[in-house]
Parts: structure tokens; C-alpha cells; sequence
């Protein structure tokens, strides 16, 4: 059975998207990343909180819009929420619980990555234990609000081990495992 992975771009002072979940600050963050393209060939299938799937999309008019990963990755997708919609969307299914939600997406990824897109799906899957890596973009830019990678108010210590750093033109990749 594959891993679960959180992987997102950060601001450096910690912001995944601006005020509202704005993701319009990516946009210019965006290019060649070989360690990200690594990551999505290795993703089996997405497992989305409710806010990412309905959120701001950085591809918003173009033909990538709505799109993982702007079109660089297909698969299933499983989407976390209460409210699934009345009407079906192609390729994605709505789970009511992270259990279910992580038991589907797993089968569905074998050997794979669950890749975890969402802010509130990886804290409750850390809380879970069962968050096993943590894929962070680091950009260079300073956002001052919005979502963090991980809020977590009261929070305890989790202690992380530094699989990889590297570089690439618009952002520094820090590949870490959740030390168990």
C-alpha cells in the first residue's frame, strides 16, 4: 500500500493561499520543478478537502482550469466533505469521512502516493496518524495572511526528518517524513 503525501507552495511565512483562500499569488511562482514533476508520476490517486475542491482556482478561464495540478495529472480524486453536490462531477467521488475517504483513495492509488490537497485534510490526517510525508514548495514571497500549511492552535510537537532539499528556479522543495 502507497504513502500519504501533503504536498503544497508555500509562502515563506507559511501562507498556502492569501485572505479568502486567494491563489492568484502562485501564478507567477509557477515553472519548471523537476522534484514536482517526480511527485506527480508518483501519485496514485487525490484526496481533497471540500474549500481546495471548491476554492479559487490559479488556472481560473484557461482550458487547465479545474484540472489537478493544472492538467499534469489525471486519476480518481476523492473529495472530503459533508455536502457533496446534487450533481455528479466526472472523475471525482465525495466521501463523508476521512476514514472511508483514506480507505478509497488508498485502494484506488496500491503502491502509489494519496496525495492530500488541503490544508484541513492534512491536519486532520497528521492528527490521524497517518500522514506520512510532507512535500512543501517554498516561494519567495511574503503573503502576510491567509491559509497556513498546517494551523494548528494547541497543537502538539511533530517531529520531522528531512528527506531531500532542493532547488528550482521559482521555489526551494523540502521533502520530509512525519517521524512516527
Amino acid at each position: 500500500m502507497g504513502k500519504v503525501l501533503y504536498s503544497a507552495t508555500m509562502s515563506l511565512d507559511g501562507f498556502i493561499a492569501g485572505p479568502g483562500g486567494d491563489m492568484s499569488w502562485l501564478t507567477e511562482h509557477l515553472g519548471p520543478n523537476p522534484t514536482v514533476d517526480e511527485v506527480i508520476g508518483k501519485i496514485g490517486a487525490l484526496l481533497v478537502g471540500n474549500r481546495t475542491f471548491r476554492g479559487d482556482d490559479l488556472y481560473k478561464g484557461t482550458t487547465r482550469e479545474g484540472k489537478p495540478f493544472g492538467g499534469g495529472w489525471t486519476g480518481p480524486q476523492f473529495v472530503l466533505t459533508h455536502h457533496a453536490p446534487d450533481t455528479p462531477v466526472p472523475g471525482v467521488t465525495f466521501v463523508g469521512d476521512l476514514d472511508s475517504g483514506l480507505a478509497v483513495a488508498k485502494a484506488a492509488a496500491g503502491d502509489k502516493y494519496v496525495n492530500i490537497l488541503g490544508a484541513e485534510v492534512a491536519r486532520q490526517c497528521l492528527d490521524a496518524g497517518v500522514l506520512d510525508e510532507i512535500l512543501v514548495c517554498v516561494a519567495p514571497v511574503l503573503l502576510g495572511d491567509g491559509v497556513r500549511l498546517f494551523d494548528r492552535p494547541g497543537g502538539t510537537n511533530v517531529k520531522l526528518e528531512r528527506l531531500s532539499l532542493t532547488h528550482a528556479p521559482r521555489a526551494t522543495n523540502l521533502w520530509l517524513r512525519v517521524v512516527r
